[in-house]
């Protein structure tokens, strides 16, 4: 039920952007009065799912979930129509229209996913404001796992800068040390300030690993909520107990709890835990899985959240800089792809790594902020100069606007099949990667 979850999520949100961007082809245009043959959600080679024409326009649904298209009358794209294009230009073509507004038209979809994003942060904002922890509130440090401690990281640091500048929110440690190639992290341990220097090849471990939480918030553990046949709660604990010792071993954060229980499978430990002003003594078995079946607690119990509401007039530059910040990260992220040293194209992932990023439960805030993000990837990949994609018949409009002549359209033929294989590659690349790690995981 889960992954039927986030996949329809994913599916909405594609469907959205690809609407979006498209009408935004189509809207350009119709604009410079450019006939539009086709608008499709989705492609349809052989068939569609179902199809109706509009004045001049067919509009219809395609079965293969790989992206969408308007078909603009007299130009190359990806219906190869070479009849049409045999053809003497008719005016209503976009073949027959200047060189401006054909690169206008072009840039119509990276342009409206953009508002998009804009639009949906705005609303985002304005509906719910924004929550989050400053990481000087992050009073129990971090939890590390085995990469951040070979990095140098420990249990309890309190991160306080990367790369010498001052970090201000929890959330936005690990995407500085990634996106940032950080080179140090400045810790407080034991109250003294420290300088941890990040070892070569680091951020490219992180990456191979494919786990955001190689550092995460540190807690106590206190009892949130109780698994299906948990042994704990079978033993008597109740929500909000305090679990403060192990095996009489004193433990008081939840990560310890999650390192040391495993290691008693098949046993049966005595946790020891504080309810009201009562210390108590609980022997609890351990199934083979290595679990108990305990949640921790809300983290609001222990931690100071920021929270800022903002009017919609507010959350209009608010907004702009959500998207802006957010164009900049994913700039960052494909840089890091195309870095020799980081080798990030091992870490890209296709529909299922895409998909899982979506929450297990239908979250409407989740939902739009995951839908702003990639509306921003869409733009920034279809603008990449890769013939095929916007960013391809940019750069010939480009060359065309500079040279004062256009490239013949044999060429642009031949340029739309190399681009097609490019963007197939890719997609051979990113898919094929979820499957390696769905059979040796990672």
């Amino acid at each position: 039920m889960e992954i039927l979850i986030q996949a329809l999520q994913l599916i909405l949100s594609l469907s959205i952007l690809v609407v979006f961007h498209e009408f935004g082809h189509f809207l350009a245009a119709k604009i410079f009065k450019i006939r539009v043959e086709k608008f499709y959600l989705f492609f349809n080679p052989w068939f569609s799912i179902f199809k109706v024409k509009i004045g001049e326009t067919e509009y219809g649904m395609g079965w293969l979930p790989l992206g969408g298209y308007v078909k603009i009358s007299g130009m190359i794209d990806e219906s190869m129509d070479k009849e049409q294009m045999k053809k003497p230009p008719e005016p209503h073509e976009f073949r027959s229209k200047p060189a401006w507004q054909r690169l206008i038209i072009m840039l119509g979809g990276v342009t409206v996913n953009i508002i998009l994003a804009v639009f949906i942060y705005i609303f985002m904002l304005t509906a719910w404001g924004e929550q989050y922890l400053p990481a000087k509130e992050a009073r129990y440090g971090v939890s590390v796992d085995s990469l951040a401690y070979e990095m140098g990281l420990r249990n309890g640091d309190k991160i306080i800068a990367v790369n010498g500048e001052e970090v201000k929110t929890f959330s936005e440690i690990p995407s500085k040390l990634i996106l940032d190639k950080a080179k140090t992290v400045t810790v407080i341990r034991d109250s003294e300030k420290r300088v941890i220097p990040i070892p070569d090849g680091y951020i490219s471990k992180m990456l191979e690993r494919n786990e955001p939480q190689f550092i995460s918030l540190r807690f106590p553990y206190e009892v949130g909520a109780f698994a299906p046949n948990s042994t704990a709660k079978k033993a008597g604990l109740e929500k909000g107990d305090q679990i403060i010792a192990l095996n009489g071993k004193p433990m008081r954060f939840f990560d310890e709890y999650v390192e040391a229980i495993p290691k008693h499978k098949n046993d049966t430990i005595s946790l020891t835990a504080v309810r009201n002003s009562d210390t108590l003594l609980f022997e609890v078995p351990v199934p083979d899985k290595g679990v108990i079946g305990v949640s921790p607690g809300s983290l609001a119990n222990y931690f100071k959240m920021e929270e800022k509401r903002y009017s919609f007039f507010e959350a209009i530059p608010a907004g702009v800089s959500k998207a802006y910040k957010g164009i900049g990260g994913y700039i960052k992220q494909l840089q890091l792809i195309f870095s020799p040293e980081v080798k990030a194209y091992k870490s890209v992932g296709g529909f299922i790594t895409i998909g899982s990023i979506f929450p297990a439960t239908w979250n409407w805030e989740a939902f739009w902020s995951l839908t702003a993000f990639l509306s921003i990837m869409l733009a920034i990949l279809n603008i990449l100069p890769i013939p095929a994609l916007d960013g391809g018949h940019v750069m010939f409009l480009l060359y065309e606007i500079i040279s004062g002549r256009p490239p013949s359209e044999k060429f642009m033929e031949y340029a739309q099949i190399a681009g097609m294989l490019v963007l197939l590659s890719i997609l051979i690349l990113a898919n094929g990667n979820d499957i390696l790690k769905l059979i040796y995981g990672g």
